[in-house]
């Protein structure tokens, strides 16, 4: 299938995906060998050092898989024209902030990092290629799945396995909400949250880590449904960027819920509000039922 992906002057397509794939594999690995407590690739601390922080835990081990990823975009492409802008490396306001150029590199190197600590295997890698701050391509690694997922906004979304083999996404046909399942946030939850799941009056749902983690299921069938609902925190661009991209090449919905599209921009990080993803068959009508429940639950809320 011909690809629709454009790509700054100078960046040929199949050299960046060869790029990507080499550096995503290479990427799963150190976190792997950090999540079985084994000396990691490439040279990286095998001790998984943990700092707290305002946003939650940053290990050693988003450290390495930061370092690795920007680096391997540099040195292939030291002149291209776009920004890295990562979690790890980039938290200012400042002046040429990369978010700002036509082309940005938006990084999350360890999504679900306090599963990630937990052992519970929900966590994942995005990278995301952004053009005047709209997702063009989106990466969604889960190492412990060994899942590479792609997508090409506009085009198609597959995932391959670390032999290089492809698989289509496979979104379910559920297009009743009352049959929908419903996947949230297993570290990130309140009243308010639990509340809304209750009143959706969905088939089921289920509590996932990592929004990579929560898309995938979409987009393997086994959910149709992912709402982030911001409290005291919230999900920042690099938390959605990524996912979104993957979600949207499949075909799937990922909006605020007043039916407002995600933006990408340095002078906000924050995707506060009330976010819908879904598999795109009810997308409006959750989105109403959404919008209804939390008038009645928290009136003031900003969706």
């Amino acid at each position: 299938m011909a690809s629709p992906l454009i790509l700054p002057h100078g960046v040929e397509e199949e050299q960046l995906m060869t790029t990507l794939r080499r550096s995503a594999w290479a990427a799963a690995d150190i976190l792997r060998a950090y999540a079985r407590g084994e000396q990691p690739p490439y040279g990286y601390p095998g001790h998984l050092t943990v700092e707290e922080r305002d946003n939650g835990p940053v290990s050693a081990a988003d450290r390495a898989v930061n370092h690795h990823i920007l680096q391997t975009l540099g040195q292939m492409w030291p002149h291209a024209p776009w920004g890295l802008f990562s979690e790890e490396t980039t938290h200012d306001h400042a002046q040429n902030h990369p978010l700002d150029r036509e082309w940005a590199w938006l990084l999350d190197p360890l999504d679900g990092t306090k599963d990630f600590l937990q052992g519970t295997g929900h966590y994942a890698i995005h990278l995301a290629l952004l053009h005047r701050g709209h997702p063009r391509l989106g990466l969604v690694m889960l190492p412990e799945r060994e899942e590479l997922w792609f997508g090409l906004v506009g085009g198609h979304c597959w995932w391959e396995d670390r032999q290089g083999h492809v698989h289509p996404a496979q979104l379910s046909r559920r297009c009743r909400c009352e049959d929908l399942i419903l996947v949230a946030s297993r570290n990130h939850r309140n009243e308010r949250l639990d509340a809304l799941i209750q009143e959706l009056n969905l088939a089921s749902s289920q509590a996932v880590g990592s929004v990579g983690c929560k898309v995938a299921t979409i987009l393997r069938g086994e959910a149709d449904v992912y709402i982030s609902l911001s409290g005291q925190s919230a999900p920042k661009h690099w938390d959605m960027a990524a996912p979104e991209a993957v979600l949207r090449a499949a075909n799937g919905c990922f909006r605020h819920a007043d039916g407002r599209p995600l933006t990408y921009n340095s002078r906000d990080l924050d995707q506060t509000g009330c976010l819908v993803a879904s598999h795109g068959l009810c997308q409006g009508q959750l989105e109403a039922r959404t919008q209804a429940a939390l008038a009645a639950i928290d009136p003031g809320f900003v969706v």
